[in-house]
């Protein structure tokens, strides 16, 4: 009898357990889907309970009396849990101008790249790793021997110089500054070396989503990392420049499709400068004269809190001009709003299937357009399924 009474009263504290944990994930999920900020027009005649329209989630309908342009509401769970409080800024009807166009992208690295050390074949026929358990795949090389470089000859040159000595090398890694110390060798060619191997640029083909009044430019949706150490890369400068494309890899399932393009680097095809490279995008400026060389639409933005699972259109260049392609966003996450994978896109229009199969690499930046506003860009595409990838909001980019 004692035995069936501790059983049930185990059974009572599962089920006690399994109700709280329950309750506890699923208020975390309704906060996660409440955003901190919402964005208003002051022409916006939607409330915020109609903007947000979850179950079982009630606003406070009043505020304080106090001037300004941003005030705090409280939102509960029926009406009696505390959820959290949003933060809503009345805004102007903002606008940008919504391009579409694929760009060329030259990007100098902040000193020199660290991409991997490796072994040396010595003048005697042995080899060697000097820099292993030293130098660190994803450093960058600010320094040597106290002097500041930018270019992987400047590097090259003064290891040459060193003659065999020791050198130290000033490497930035994990957001901090450290000292390292590697011996060169002499290889089979008779030159010093110290067995790293290094980067000081890149450059490849995105899409330019927008462009302000002020001339400043969003692009990609997403950062440029480096192809061998996966890292967001690090950027003292770079350039934006014109480009074409001349051919499309057709995508389909488990093997991504791509834009081939042509940059002409040339001075005269120059468009602006690239000045940050971010989790979020590309960005920079681009002057008047070159903003005149761009198809650009002047289109108000969608805020996230306005975006909706339906029809859409994503901007694109496949065709040799940006034209409107249809698709559907099918899917909206709110606890992923401030990453580049906020919503799930698409490709619904036969026309761009049957060029691109869906979503291709270089696409990246494609602005994405519903209710004739921009609310986001097109940032990745599913392996397993190029007809679908993934977007970041407009929101974010213009942060």
């Amino acid at each position: 009898m004692k035995k069936k009474c501790n059983f049930r009263r185990l059974l009572f504290v599962l089920l006690l357990a399994d109700i709280i944990c329950a309750g506890f994930f699923g208020w975390k999920i309704i906060e996660q889907a409440i955003p901190d900020t919402v964005y208003l027009s002051k022409k916006e005649e939607k409330g915020i309970s109609e903007l947000r329209n979850l179950p079982f989630v009630t606003y406070e309908d009043t505020i304080q009396t106090s001037k300004g342009n941003a005030y705090w509401i409280s939102c509960k769970l029926f009406d009696t849990i505390p959820v959290k409080k949003i933060k809503v800024q009345t805004v102007e009807e903002d606008k940008v101008s919504v391009c579409g166009q694929p760009v060329g992208l030259y990007m100098e690295t902040k000193g020199v790249l660290i991409i991997d050390t490796g072994e040396i074949v010595q003048a005697d026929g042995m080899t060697c790793t000097p820099a292993k358990n030293i130098a660190k795949s994803g450093d960058y090389i600010l320094k040597v021997n106290g002097e500041t470089i930018q270019t992987k000859k400047e590097l090259i040159d003064k290891i040459q110089n060193s003659e065999g000595k020791e050198v130290t090398l000033l490497v930035e890694r994990d957001e901090e500054e450290i000292p390292i110390c590697i011996q060169p060798v002499k290889a089979q060619d008779l030159k010093y070396k110290l067995g790293i191997w290094v980067r000081d640029n890149t450059q490849g083909i995105g899409t330019l989503t927008f462009l302000t009044k002020e001339g400043t430019y969003g692009a990609l949706g997403h950062g440029i990392s480096d192809t061998d150490t996966g890292a967001l890369l690090k950027i003292s400068q770079g350039e934006l420049y014109e480009a074409q494309v001349v051919s499309v890899v057709k995508g389909g399932r488990g093997t991504p499709g791509e834009l081939s393009g042509y940059i002409d680097y040339s001075e005269g095809k120059k468009l602006g400068t690239i000045e940050k490279n971010q989790e979020n995008g590309v960005y920079g400026m681009i002057g008047i004269q070159e903003q005149g060389k761009l198809p650009l639409c002047q289109m108000s933005i969608g805020y996230k809190q306005e975006v909706c699972t339906g029809e859409a259109e994503i901007l694109t260049n496949v065709e040799g001009e940006v034209k409107a392609y249809r698709a559907q966003i099918t899917e909206i996450f709110p606890e992923h709003a401030d990453s580049n994978k906020a919503f799930s896109i698409e490709v619904t229009d036969e026309t761009l299937l049957g060029i691109t199969g869906g979503i291709v690499q270089g696409m990246s930046g494609s602005p994405v357009i519903q209710n004739g506003k921009l609310i986001g860009a097109v940032t990745h595409v599913f392996v397993q399924d190029s007809t679908k990838g993934y977007g970041i909001f407009a929101e974010k980019m213009l942060e």
